[in-house]
């Protein structure tokens, strides 16, 4: 019996996904190289397609990374002299609070309880915080921030930086790009492919600041992948390293399969498939959802409370539908789903089925 992986990440594979790794195969793709024409036009064709997906304007460049988590460092060396300041209200939002600690910036941080989410109205950025730091979505704890918080704040703030992590709900967020400064997110959620590919996006604010830091001998932007020498090879579509030059292919074509579908419809689908399990859970009498705001609820990461998770969970493995664990401490009293394209609503609604037994 094959497994549906509702787990937030590695996730269910997109339903295209074999084909593409089987015309990859037959194409080599995995043994071409990255000076080579057929490589920069793997990249012009990635990148458009995410342009299109995302509604990316010129003024950004799209980068590949080893992960998301490599993001955390490579914008924080390129986009923070002194300060940064970071809403925290999980465990991924606040890892990224640590990395700037790592980095010896100052952090400033604004936290709420894990599950508790953010409005526009809570939030004073801090005078001299050159980036804010935002979670769209929290994979540990199940909330998003609405964009239009974002592009609030934003406007209000208009001299600042702005970073969106996106690791778990690319490409359902609707952000506009020319308020928004730069995002990330990886390939092992919502994009329904194995682990191993970060995207970084980021505009000409961002690489101006970067090469303002370089200038001082005191403060450094790294030495791998910094924004300038990315965005030198962008200008070629190549990179300064080798890069996972399969899974980008890959990348190319799941975002050409979106964008067949339309990024409206996929959003429709998301919200409609997050409104199936949001009201089971809030008629059960042996799940709640654990958040209790629904303009904070996320609609691709649903966390669930319940007496006994792990027994859940198993009942559900027999039936061949994987789901995923509580995060840290919340392990042994919760349950988290993930609400990803490459599932189905009739998927969706065969572990609605199946949790009411």
């Amino acid at each position: 019996m094959k497994n549906t992986y509702f787990t937030p990440g590695p996730a269910e594979l997109y339903p295209t996904f074999a084909h593409h790794l089987q015309t990859a195969m037959d194409e080599q793709i995995g043994s071409i190289s990255h000076r080579s024409k057929q490589f920069r036009d793997i990249y012009k064709f990635t990148d458009e397609q995410l342009r299109i997906l995302l509604n990316i304007p010129a003024t950004h460049g799209i980068f590949f990374t080893g992960s998301a988590s490599e993001v955390w460092e490579r914008v924080l060396f390129n986009c923070v002299e002194h300060e940064s300041f970071h809403l925290v209200n999980g465990s991924f939002s606040r890892k990224f609070y640590d990395y700037a600690h790592s980095l010896h910036k100052y952090a400033h941080v604004l936290e709420k309880p894990f599950g508790e989410g953010f409005d526009y109205s809570d939030i004073d950025v801090p005078e001299y915080a050159e980036l804010v730091c935002l979670t769209h979505n929290e994979t540990s704890s199940g909330v998003q921030m609405r964009p239009a918080d974002m592009h609030k704040l934003k406007r209000k703030y208009p001299k600042k930086l702005f970073v969106v992590d996106m690791v778990s709900s690319a490409p359902y967020p609707n952000l506009d790009f020319n308020l928004i400064d730069s995002a990330f997110f990886s390939v092992q959620k919502a994009f329904g492919m194995p682990a191993g590919l970060g995207v970084w996006i980021a505009n000409q604010t961002c690489l101006a600041k970067a090469e303002r830091i370089q200038k001082y001998e005191s403060i450094t932007t790294g030495a791998h992948h910094t924004l300038p020498v990315l965005w030198k090879h962008y200008q070629t579509f190549e990179t300064p390293a080798t890069p996972n030059v399969l899974f980008i292919y890959l990348l190319g074509k799941i975002a050409e399969d979106f964008n067949r579908i339309g990024i409206d419809t996929i959003r429709k689908q998301t919200e409609e498939k997050a409104k199936m399990l949001y009201k089971f859970l809030d008629d059960s009498k042996e799940f709640q959802p654990f958040v209790t705001e629904e303009r904070h609820r996320s609609q691709t990461v649903i966390v669930a409370t319940t007496k006994n998770p792990a027994e859940v969970l198993a009942a559900t493995k027999q039936a061949g539908l994987i789901l995923g664990s509580g995060y840290g401490s919340f392990k042994d009293t919760q349950m988290r789903i993930a609400n990803f394209p490459a599932v189905s609503i009739e998927q969706v609604q065969n572990l609605i089925n199946q949790l009411k037994k």
